[in-house]
């Protein structure tokens, strides 16, 4: 094991990985990731529902996605990885009239950013999902863009740490990290559970642990675990042909196609932060009535697979990106509150040109600095299934 890198990386689910793979592709050496777990992507990255879409609500999460989706539209012929890859849409059903009226201003938005998303009258919605029986008396209008999609987490993190591999960076499993050492403000080495490194640059990518990994350099990272919930059904005649993500707005409830049935999930909103990631199934028959409304076929599938992961959620749901002011060196890649997988190719190349460049150019990062909180300045993305 090394005894010193240029850049260690804390977290080898797809973040961290993607910041490695990008510092190592502009030809950085020295590269060191320290996952706590035995393999990589064990974490939220592999328990996340691996959905991509361009509809947000603020102007920096749309440009984080135009810029991923277009890498993970090209990942599997220019990172030779497969990743089960359905640009099919996604699908947001609106009930409530305030809703309609903001995902208005959000087509917008993202339509003068380029984004081909279109608002939909509930007699439309057949021709978006054709062979998909939804009940939509109780819809107001919907949303779709036909570039959002679902792709396989699994396969993306691979991809970026194979390639990362190749490319000579040091990726540490089975290797949670206990200390981050600092002198006359900045930083200067971490400590694994067996083994210190030295090290002049730090990324801060540990997902839900984020704020444990920022209290160890001293500095408040404002990130917390939310739980959420995924079901997979066995197949079923009635399953959408179509890898569409259907999204109930108003309840969070949201379903794609997967293996000849469907993955759905729903997050508990009256859940406090937890890192528990074990299922919750007297929460189950709330979700699987609010399913039955909205999808009816749904009542004859049988449940063939299930678990729970991690919203690493920041107190505006927008990520927190960057260096941290007054420890040199800390760079953090935390909070994407529920995005981290879609966001993870935009964010590992914006990092990389944090660190090699000095500062990130490829899109401008500064309204997502951690110094936005002290500050007051802070817009919350609406849009957060």
């Amino acid at each position: 094991m090394k005894n010193s890198a240029e850049v260690v990386i804390i977290g080898g689910g797809v973040v961290g990985l993607s910041i490695a793979h990008h510092l190592a592709a502009r030809g950085m050496k020295d590269i060191v990731v320290f996952e706590k777990e035995n393999m990589v992507g064990m974490g939220s990255t592999g328990r996340c529902a691996g959905g991509f879409r361009h509809q947000f609500s603020t102007e920096v999460n749309i440009k984080l996605s135009l810029l991923s989706v277009r890498k993970i539209e090209h990942f599997a012929e220019e990172l030779g990885q497969p990743i089960d890859f359905h640009q099919d849409g996604y699908l947001f059903l609106l009930q409530d009239s305030r809703d309609v009226d903001t995902f208005r201003q959000n087509a917008e938005l993202q339509k003068r950013l380029g984004v081909p998303v279109e608002l939909l009258n509930p007699e439309d919605i057949a021709r978006v999902l054709p062979d998909v029986e939804l009940r939509l008396d109780d819809i107001a209008a919907a949303t779709y863009c036909g570039k959002d999609g679902v792709s396989d987490p699994a396969g993306v993190t691979e991809g970026y740490r194979k390639n990362a591999t190749r490319l000579g960076v040091a990726i540490y499993t089975d290797q949670e990290v206990m200390a981050i050492e600092a002198a006359t403000g900045s930083v200067a080495g971490v400590r694994s559970k067996n083994h210190r490194i030295s090290t002049r640059t730090v990324v801060n990518a540990a997902g839900p642990h984020a704020a444990a990994v920022g209290k160890m350099a001293g500095v408040d990272v404002p990130v917390v675990p939310l739980r959420r919930f995924i079901w997979i059904t066995k197949p079923f005649v009635a399953a959408p042909q179509r890898w569409t993500l259907v999204v109930d707005f108003s309840t969070g409830f949201y379903f794609h196609r997967e293996s000849g049935g469907v993955l759905f999930g729903m997050g508990n909103r009256k859940e406090a932060p937890t890192f528990d990631v074990g299922m919750d199934w007297n929460f189950f028959d709330q979700v699987i009535e609010t399913a039955i409304h909205r999808f009816p076929p749904i009542a004859g599938a049988a449940i063939q697979n299930a678990w729970a992961g991690s919203y690493e959620t920041s107190p505006d749901a927008h990520p927190i990106l960057g260096r941290v002011p007054g420890l040199d060196g800390f760079v953090l890649a935390n909070g994407f509150s529920g995005h981290g997988f879609q966001h993870a190719p935009a964010v590992g190349q914006l990092i990389a040109e944090e660190i090699v460049d000095g500062k990130a150019h490829t899109l401008d990062i500064s309204p997502l600095s951690i110094e936005r909180f002290a500050a007051g300045e802070m817009e919350v993305e609406t849009n957060v299934v």
